[in-house]
């Protein structure tokens, strides 16, 4: 376990350190240099989004999202009195009928 922690630490590490490596130096005027801000953009995207993708799939795998529909309705069960509707707001038309 120390030595996935150790590799996953590590390539995160190289995957927040790679794109400074654009910043390092200044880009050349050129008809290309207007695209290498979209890129730096489009290279750090797809990095968090590949990293959260394995943090999800590392979590869905060590059984995290088991039973979410179980847990779901517990909340759903408990019955409040409701604060936040204000009094005049029961005695328009569309509430003739009762409780929305």
């Amino acid at each position: 376990m120390r030595r996935l922690a150790l590799a996953l630490l590590f390539w995160s590490t190289c995957a927040l350190v790679w794109p400074l490596v654009a910043l390092a130096h200044d880009a050349p005027e050129s008809k290309q240099s207007k695209w290498v801000m979209t890129d730096w953009m489009m290279d750090t995207f797809f990095m968090f989004a590949g990293i959260a993708l394995v943090a999800f799939i590392v979590a869905w795998k060590l059984g995290h999202f088991h039973d979410l529909e179980k847990a779901a309705r517990i909340p759903l069960m408990i019955h409040e009195e409701d604060y936040y509707t204000p009094e005049w707001a029961f005695d328009e038309e569309e509430w003739a009928d009762g409780n929305a």
